[in-house]
């Protein structure tokens, strides 16, 4: 017997009866042979293939929040995927669930991300003349632009979760819905400690409501938010909250959005970034030769607008900076590294 087989035979034996196992994915977008001598199950795989890709590695250089702030101990996408990785593979692990299938959607959830956080959505969406949603381009990352166009070629399953991670689309299985949770929790809490190190929140500013609810500081209220989910989810054919806690969540949601989300110091520099990404788009799209060769054969794939805006969606921070100040400021009044 395989190493494969024999760890999804354990999956049956082990696992909620609820989770995604393994064996029974339903499928690939393009069928693949499954040798005999395979030590990997088919999440462990998608795990392996989201880790090594390039879209992956990019993370750590995209804004979270704060655009280029000083100072190292800010999250970037990396961390924040990671923090996500951890808190969902702890849900999973206490209620049977399948903990690879859930690494995989956490882990490349956020692949699609623009650089400068949400102000690149925005810049984006104006450019193309349409909603750009980083959901649906991290599924567009996995499916075609990685591999030179052949995609990840990824699960069903791990598909699904990073589309629905964020959005209307509610994952078929608990393993995602437990990422999509996880995410929220993950990015509320962190802003939270971004925001204080910044100096623009304190701990005392959350409403008193809410922290009687989900606790005083960073670590109760993550505490708080995946032990309920633990409890209240246990018999439940959807993954969830209670009642008290939700609102909780949703209401320090609220709170973040009107002193941190919105906030002028927070996004002070938004506005400039947008513009950035607004006349790169531009450039590229009457310069298209400037693309790099192996963006080129991609024009073929759904036109000239699309290809643009994959190409700057995948760019970090500072290679947008670089690339602007290489097309728009006189070399000699370029500030070098």
């Amino acid at each position: 017997m395989s190493v494969r087989v024999h760890l999804e035979q354990e999956e049956h034996i082990r696992l909620n009866p609820k989770a995604a196992f393994s064996d029974c994915s339903r499928g690939r977008p393009c069928p693949e042979e499954q040798s005999e001598m395979e030590v990997r199950t088919n999440f462990q795989r998608d795990v392996d293939r989201i880790v090594h890709c390039k879209a992956f590695r990019r993370l750590m250089h995209k804004t979270q929040v704060f655009l280029q702030p000083e100072g190292d101990h800010y999250r970037t996408r990396m961390t924040h995927t990671l923090e996500v990785e951890r808190i969902a593979r702890t849900i999973a692990r206490a209620l049977g669930l399948n903990e690879d299938l859930t690494e995989a959607i956490a882990m490349g959830h956020d692949l699609g991300h623009t650089p400068f956080g949400h102000a690149g959505e925005s810049a984006l969406s104006e450019c193309f003349g349409q909603p750009f949603r980083h959901n649906e381009q991290s599924l567009r990352v996995v499916d075609v632009l990685e591999n030179g166009g052949a995609g990840l070629n990824l699960s069903y399953e791990v598909r699904m979760g990073i589309l629905g991670h964020t959005g209307p689309n509610i994952p078929e299985t608990l393993e995602g819905q437990i990422v999509r949770y996880s995410d929220r929790i993950a990015y509320i809490n962190h802003d939270i400690d971004d925001a204080i190190r910044a100096g623009i929140l304190s701990n005392e500013d959350i409403p008193r409501s809410i922290s009687l609810v989900l606790g005083e500081n960073h670590r109760q209220r993550i505490n708080t938010l995946v032990q309920d989910m633990i409890d209240q989810s246990q018999d439940a054919q959807q993954i969830q909250l209670s009642e008290q806690v939700d609102k909780a969540l949703l209401d320090l949601r609220s709170f973040m959005f009107e002193k941190v989300y919105r906030n002028p110091l927070a996004k002070s520099q938004e506005s400039k970034a947008k513009d950035m990404l607004q006349k790169l788009y531009t450039f590229y799209y009457n310069h298209p030769e400037a693309l790099p060769a192996d963006f080129l054969p991609q024009m073929s794939f759904d036109g000239l607008g699309r290809t643009v805006c994959d190409y700057i969606a995948g760019m970090t921070d500072k290679y947008a900076v670089d690339k602007f100040s290489q097309f728009f400021i006189p070399d000699g009044w370029q500030v070098r590294g």
